[in-house]
């Protein structure tokens, strides 16, 4: 192997094994009160993870709140979804259904298990990207009115897959059945036509909306996904940040810095000074980096379009104007962007010294969905009204 950091190749004897990925990759307390767990997959066994870290949280420091961050995930098995909302609901609530054209897919899962904690305040984060299993705990969560959903409206993936053998080691994948709410919403999006363009649901014709009503009695609608209680939109990022990210100059950077730094500051206390982004800086004008803006590109089929229409010297003054403004100025942008790009920076120099955990903790600080998600749990009467009956969820 050869790495940055050291003058020759070295070799690395390794050892064939089976490789497990943590489904639960942290867990911790954010504040004095509110406990947060991570869940990045719905594999096999998962919810005896998040029941452990669960217990563990509540025995050492009696949390008044639960975070339980399902944002990306893009689920996996249905049974491991029923057994984690088993955590929080009564024995014997339902949790989801499926249904399908043939009556044998047709099935109703109840919890089977007495609850760990009934009472106590529950926040579920999702995305574009939480998906299937992920949607099943969202929905069931909201229509028992068991805890708020905060985020974007989920992927709406609610179908059924079972697989049949074929020649050759090969198997087929049939679909067999929707999955369903406790209220009666089908997860799956039934718009196909309109959906974003990362797959998840888009905006969705009302005339493929029905109405439906949790346990306290809130209108909640179907036609795919889970609208969130309490809407967070990401910020995207510019494209200077994007440009980094992808060139691998941020990654690149941590690596850098980690073969010149023996250890830094905990997760929660490191931060990039004004010395280290400066140090950044000029590593970036080393590589010889250079980016375009998507606007200015935009711009140049605009200023085409004129002048093919012979509209150009009608406002040749303005375009040169705006051209002028919108061209890359690397330095400005450097320091425009720099809360961004420092977030970025950190939760990459963070993972070198303390991995996926340190560097998912590291990112909690400045996450605006934990922030927001924090405010309304720490706020009783806030988060009660939530679950008032009478509540309308929007649709879209």
């Amino acid at each position: 192997m050869q790495r940055p950091g050291k003058k020759k190749p070295f070799e690395v004897e390794i050892v064939r094994e089976k490789i497990s990925i943590d489904a639960v990759p942290y867990y911790g307390m954010i504040d004095e009160s509110t406990a947060y767990i991570r869940l990045t997959n719905f594999t096999q066994g998962c919810s005896n993870d998040v029941k452990k870290a669960f217990i563990e949280l509540k025995t050492k420091h009696n949390p008044k709140s639960l975070i339980l961050d399902l944002r990306s995930n893009p689920g996996g098995l249905l049974i491991e979804a029923v057994k984690i909302m088993n955590l929080f609901v009564h024995k014997g609530e339902e949790i989801v259904s499926t249904i399908g054209k043939v009556k044998q897919w047709d099935k109703t899962y109840i919890a089977l298990a007495n609850p760990i904690d009934t009472t106590i305040k529950i926040a579920v984060l999702t995305n574009r990207n939480s998906a299937s299993a992920s949607e099943i705990v969202a929905g069931a969560m909201q229509d028992l009115d068991r805890g708020l959903i905060v985020g974007t409206r989920t992927f709406g993936k609610g179908l059924v897959q079972t697989t049949r053998d074929l020649s050759y080691n090969t198997k087929l994948k049939v679909t067999t059945a929707k999955y369903y709410t406790p209220s009666g919403r089908c997860i799956q999006v039934l718009d196909y036509a309109h959906r974003n363009e990362d797959g998840s649901v888009g905006s969705i014709p009302d005339s493929l909306i029905s109405a439906f009503k949790t346990k306290n009695g809130r209108t909640v609608y179907d036609g795919g996904g889970v609208v969130p209680d309490v809407k967070v939109e990401p910020e995207p990022l510019s494209n200077l940040s994007v440009k980094l990210v992808t060139k691998f100059l941020i990654f690149d950077f941590a690596t850098y810095f980690a073969n010149s730094h023996a250890s830094i500051a905990g997760p929660e206390d490191f931060v990039i000074t004004d010395d280290i982004y400066n140090e950044f800086i000029a590593f970036v004008k080393e590589r010889g980096f250079k980016y375009d803006l998507k606007s200015n590109k935009y711009l140049q089929e605009l200023i085409k379009s004129a002048k093919q229409e012979k509209y150009y010297n009608l406002a040749e003054e303005e375009f040169n104007a705006l051209e002028e403004k919108l061209h890359p100025n690397m330095k400005k942008d450097l320091q425009h962007f720099k809360p961004e790009i420092k977030e970025l920076l950190e939760d990459e120099i963070v993972s070198r010294y303390y991995y996926q955990k340190g560097a998912i903790r590291a990112a909690l600080d400045d996450d605006e969905g934990i922030l927001k998600t924090i405010k309304v749990l720490n706020e009783d009467d806030v988060y009660a009204g939530y679950f008032k009956q009478g509540t309308v969820i929007s649709a879209n």
